[in-house]
């Protein structure tokens, strides 16, 4: 019965084998173990020369299937993991890493920026995420505009609000990105957030 159906090679073959029987000695008394003696050459004792380079874990030196970068890894090939479909995380449709893409939802002329990677995206959901609350909640900024144009002071207060609202936008979808934490805005953040999950 195989009891570890997902590992490459059955635990006999790896497995530390039991010490040989002692030798039949002339005194009844039971030999007393030692402990093997201590290497000499070795100071640190946190120095381990069992332990493999980090490239030895990776299936393609190169990188994520021949690229180098952050996330642009194409699971459906299989290419990673043998043929299994690893999950991702990281993962975008476009060629740019998954923080500047997520940037790109409130620096491309917000709303026509997220609108358009709502179109390209198809993968990450932390990008589809950004790009759903940056087209709601700059199209609620464009409305104001529209009802405040009489004013131009009030036209300024608001512009200078937006370019606030998307420097703040823009840095948390940088930053957060490295743990895909989202923030949500008040009410758009959560009406983004359920587009996504609905999706």
């Amino acid at each position: 019965m195989d009891f570890a159906p997902y590992q490459d090679t059955a635990p006999e073959s790896t497995r530390a084998l039991s010490p040989p029987p002692p030798q039949q000695r002339s005194s009844s008394r039971s030999p007393n173990p030692k402990s093997p003696p201590p290497s000499r050459g070795i100071t640190d004792p946190f120095h381990s020369a069992s332990l493999p380079a980090p490239s030895h874990f990776s299936d393609d030196p190169s990188g994520v299937d021949g690229r180098r970068g952050f996330g642009n890894a194409d699971l459906e090939s299989g290419a990673r993991g043998g043929g299994l479909n690893h999950m991702d995380l990281f993962e975008t449709s476009l060629p740019i890493r998954l923080d500047y893409e997520a940037c790109l939802a409130y620096l491309l002329l917000p709303p026509a920026g997220g609108v358009l990677l709502l179109v390209l995206e198809h993968k990450s959901d932390y990008v589809r995420f950004h790009a759903w609350q940056s087209s709601l909640v700059f199209t609620a900024m464009f409305i104001i505009h529209l009802i405040f144009s009489w004013s131009s002071v009030l036209s300024w207060i608001i512009f200078v609000l937006d370019l606030g609202l998307i420097g703040f936008l823009t840095m948390h979808a940088y930053q957060d990105a490295n743990n895909l934490d989202r923030l949500e805005l008040p009410f758009f953040g959560g009406l983004a957030s359920s587009f996504v999950d609905a999706e």
